[in-house]
């Protein structure tokens, strides 16, 4: 169920993605009996599929994930990248594996699609999440955008209750200020950039506070945006803290961000 996308892929295109999920989801990832998270639409080569395994298992060394491909010759040529812990199956958005997974990642996949779609895809792939319980929240999406070689991404990250948090993810040796992340946002907030919209505001008050911080570019780009963020946080949900604000990262809550209806 979907529809092909064009495949595009390149090592390493997902680690800040992939380091946000070991760092925030990887006790999760511990406390199942059985962690299994999904590459879904892994693309024409199975690079971020291989790249994945590697990192959950630096948080839970049982990890193991499924890379899900809608075109069987994408999954055919995978097959030679199979090993333990790792396999690659035909399907689409109805996650064709008998477990519940702890974790779907979904990055790049939603581009394609027009903006009215996204809320029913999320729902169909939260609903095949594990549940929450009482000693857990439950599995995670993770759906977003990057550029072609990872320097830029932000993604949403929902649970089965719903969509949780935004966080925007850069490389800050590329960055000239803050909005230059709008072209990476998700198809749910990509058209909402615009006056009004919740986004649009994030971004402007981004922009002013990293301007503000100019100063500490004397101290590197990282402390200039370590010192925005904290600006930030006095205005909006901010969810982490410096440690993930010194990856080049920040996490606002989805409330925040969410469309006007």
């Amino acid at each position: 169920m979907g529809t092909v996308t064009r495949g595009t892929t390149n090592p390493n295109r997902l680690r800040r993605m992939d380091r946000w999920i070991a760092a925030t989801h990887g006790a999760e990832l511990r406390r199942a009996a059985d962690p299994v998270a999904v590459d879904l639409g892994y693309g024409a080569a199975p690079w971020t599929a291989v790249e994945l395994l590697g990192r959950l298992r630096t948080a839970a060394p049982r990890a193991r994930v499924v890379g899900i491909e809608i075109a069987p010759a994408r999954v055919a040529a995978a097959g030679p990248y199979a090993r333990e812990g790792l396999v690659f199956r035909h399907g689409g958005f109805e996650i064709p594996i008998p477990q519940r997974p702890h974790l779907i990642r979904a990055a790049n996949v939603l581009r394609q699609y027009a903006e009215h779609e996204v809320a029913a895809v999320w729902q169909r792939l939260c609903a095949r999440l594990a549940p929450a319980t009482a000693h857990s929240r439950g599995g995670l999406l993770v759906e977003g955008t990057c550029d072609e070689i990872g320097r830029r991404h932000v993604w949403v990250a929902l649970g089965p209750e719903g969509p949780r948090t935004v966080t925007f993810a850069t490389r800050l040796g590329s960055l000239d200020r803050p909005s230059d992340l709008a072209e990476r946002l998700p198809k749910a907030l990509i058209h909402r950039n615009v006056p009004g919209e919740p986004v649009h505001a994030f971004l402007r008050d981004f922009d002013r506070a990293w301007a503000a911080a100019a100063p500490y570019a004397a101290y590197g780009a990282r402390q200039r945006w370590i010192r925005t963020v904290r600006d930030l946080t006095a205005d909006w949900p901010v969810t982490d803290g410096p440690a993930r604000w010194r990856q080049g990262e920040v996490t606002v809550r989805w409330a925040a961000l969410a469309p006007r209806p």
